[in-house]
Parts: structure tokens; sequence; C-alpha cells
């Protein structure tokens, strides 16, 4: 969109300051180059459209404060100050060039991560002016809600390396005082509360919601809160930051998939374990998990009369893309359950998150959209974007639980079916 346009189109954004009866929202796109979600808000004075990449495992947001960083409104946080000390700084910074977002003296020092290279370095904190768009549920409405003193750390422009087109760095909604989660919440005097809605379509966003326990409303009728199902939310001792969910088995139409328990538990060192992953494409699985997985998915595979065909990477798994039949719930295959603390709590997966379509000259085929991670790997298994797409999570970070909704496709809607009143989006 020509900058002229986004101009006028600002020019007629009011702002309101925040209540506790407001609410707020953010698109979120995926782009389709790199497969990540960005989310869409507005920083800096005057207030400037801006995306950055969404990530469930950060505890501060960051920007590229070196281009094109020209609020008249922005503060460096002093060393000596409470507030850097709320934030764990590891550093106080001095600095010998020009006076500037990225260049102060006696200054309160994070470490931003890009979560894609992790790649890190020290950067200043500062405070600015962050707006969202004001909601009741079923629409987004004209006016911004503002937050006066966000706070977020500044970053070189190469920490953007590796980050989707466009993107000027990074929201982060992970467990944290200064996630972008928190600051809402606290500047809203409300409960703290996030709602995650991605869309599996390249052109149409999903959403976040922010400050609210709903209702959430799809299809101007579809009232999505009302059909969650809750699950703790546990806290893993070393990476406090990340959602972890109590998974205790995972099967494949109906049949549960042999491999050791004790993969599913966090241990002391952090090891183990479930969380939930916006920055992994697709479900990620201790090697001993994926292929026991594949195996009983094939299996039962084949009482549909499918056979694997040949693989395409990553995947493992492939199946030729006119074998398998469409239902209203995606290609029909058999359904995965991620069990959770009772056998009656379960996360069904069904053929739209399962399943990836890949078309190319080479090949058409349909994969089972898991990938292996190792014997080694950190997490035992990481729920990725794919499997997220067009389910509802809502994370209660008050009450440590999330509620989430399986595949809204059942319901007759999708993430992108929200009311954004489309000419207010600035992509």
């Amino acid at each position: 969109m020509p900058l002229p346009f986004l101009v006028f189109i600002l020019s007629f954004l009011s702002t309101l300051h925040l209540s506790l009866q407001t609410s707020l929202l953010a698109p979120v796109f995926k782009d389709q180059s790199t497969l990540q979600y960005t989310l869409q808000l507005y920083l800096q004075n005057p207030l400037q459209p801006t995306n950055l990449i969404l990530h469930l495992g950060s505890s501060f947001s960051w920007l590229d404060c070196y281009q094109n960083y020209n609020s008249s409104s922005y503060l460096h946080v002093p060393c000596s100050s409470s507030l850097c000390g709320s934030l764990n700084s590891l550093a106080c910074s001095n600095c010998f060039h020009a006076p500037g977002p990225a260049c102060a003296n006696n200054t309160c020092s994070l470490l931003p991560q890009n979560p894609v290279t992790r790649e890190s370095t020290l950067s200043n904190a500062l405070i600015d002016s962050l707006a969202l768009h004001t909601t009741d549920g079923s629409t987004q409405l004209s006016q911004l809600g503002l937050v006066n003193d966000f706070v977020f750390s500044c970053s070189p422009t190469f920490l953007l390396q590796g980050l989707a087109k466009g993107v000027t760095g990074l929201a982060a909604l992970g467990r944290s005082n200064y996630s972008l989660t928190a600051q809402i919440s606290k500047a809203l005097s409300s409960p703290c509360y996030f709602a995650l809605c991605l869309s599996g379509s390249l052109s149409k966003p999903g959403l976040v919601f922010f400050g609210f326990s709903g209702p959430y409303i799809f299809n101007s009728k579809i009232d999505l809160s009302k059909s969650l199902i809750y699950t703790p939310l546990i806290l893993n001792p070393v990476w406090s930051d990340e959602y972890f969910i109590g998974v205790t088995s995972v099967k494949v139409n109906g049949k549960v998939v042999p491999f050791s328990a004790s993969l599913l538990t966090v241990d002391q060192n952090g090891f183990g374990g479930t969380k939930i992953s916006t920055v992994e494409s697709y479900t990620v699985f201790e090697t001993s998990i994926y292929e026991a997985f594949i195996d009983l998915f094939v299996k039962e595979a084949l009482g549909l009369n499918l056979t694997v065909t040949n693989a395409v990477k990553p995947f493992g798994v492939c199946y030729g893309g006119k074998d398998i039949m469409s239902t209203r719930v995606g290609p029909a295959v058999p359904t995965v359950d991620l069990v959770m603390q009772s056998e009656d709590v379960f996360w069904r997966i069904f053929g739209s998150n399962s399943m990836v379509r890949i078309e190319r000259s080479d090949a058409d085929v349909w994969c089972l959209g898991f990938v292996d991670g190792g014997s080694h790997a950190r997490t035992s298994i990481v729920i990725g974007g794919h499997q997220l797409e067009d389910n509802l999570l809502q994370f209660d970070l008050g009450s440590n639980r999330l509620g989430f909704s399986s595949s809204i496709l059942v319901q007759g809607t999708t993430c992108a079916n929200f009311d954004f009143n489309s000419s207010k989006i600035l992509k």
C-alpha cells in the first residue's frame, strides 16, 4: 500500500486511553515464503503501522530502531531505575555516537534474540507509544487503544535476518511481565488473557485478541469462547517464558502410539514435555515418538485404502494427491489426538491440520505434516503452526490454563472469517 494512502488512513484513526472495558486485537498474517506469522500493530509517535513476527516463546518484544525509527516520544531506561532492575538487564550501555534510539549513555540493555537464526545481541531498552485496534469481540472497531509506556528492546538491523519480508522486529507473547500480552493487560487493569486464531489462508488474516475472555465471534454468529476445553499450562523450570501443556499420550484413530511416557514429562533441567510454538512450521516429534507415530498412522491409513508414495522433504510419509478424498475438515485421513490430563480431554487433529498439500512439477502429494526432531530433542513434542491453524487457543495466564477448540472447521468457520472491516487493515 502506498505511503501517502497509509498516512491518509492513519489520520482518521482516533485513539482512546485504555480502560477495563476496552478490548484489543491485532491481525495476524501468514508469510508465503517463510510460513512465519506476523502481527500488525502501531508504534512510535506519530503512530506507524508495524509488522512483527509473532513469537510465543519470548519474554520481551524488540524492534529495529537503526532504520526508519523517527518517533518523537521514545525514552531510554536508566540503568539505576527500578524498571531496569525488573527487566533483569544484563548490562549497562554507553554510546560514543550521535544520540538516538540506539545510542545513549547509562542505558539499560537487554538481549533480544532472533528465534529463527538464534542470533542475539545487547541493545538498549526503550519506552514508546503502542496502539492496537479495539474490538467488541465480533468486529474490529475504528478506534485504536493506546498504551503510552510500552517497554521493548531496540535491535540492530542484522537481527532481522531470516524473518519474513517487511517485518521490523518481534512481538513477544511469552510468559513474562514485559511481554506484549502482560503490558496490555496491565494497561487495561484486566486479567492476563490472549486468544490466538491463526489463519491457514495466505490472503486473509487470522488474529490475536487481547485482554478479555470472550466473546470471540466469527461468521457474525459463532462464539468460539463457548466451545473451549481447558488444560493446565505447565511451567518449565528453565524455559519459563514458553507455553507447555501436559500431553499424556498421542493417539491415531483412537489407538495409543507406543513410546516411553517419560518423554512427556518436563525434567528438572527443562527437557521433555510438550510446548506450543508459532515459529516451528510443523509439529516436531522426538525421534522415537515420530517413528512410532508414522508407523501407526500408515497402518491406520491402509484401512482407508491409502498407500504411501515417495516422500517429499521435510516429511517422511506422503500419499498421492488424488488418492485422498476431501471432507469439511480436510483430507479424509486417520485422526490424531493429543490426550491431556484425562482420556476425555484431548486436542483432535483432523486432516486439515495433519496433512500438507505439495503441488509442483515433480510431485502432487498429500504429506503427513509432522517432522522428526532428532533423538536428543530438548522438547519431546513441539506443536507447530500448521497444527494451530483454524484452531482457537485461549491463554489464561491468571489461571494458568489453556483453552483450545480443536478445528473450528467443525463449526463451519475459519480463523479468516472474523469481521475486520478490511479497509482498515494496513498490510
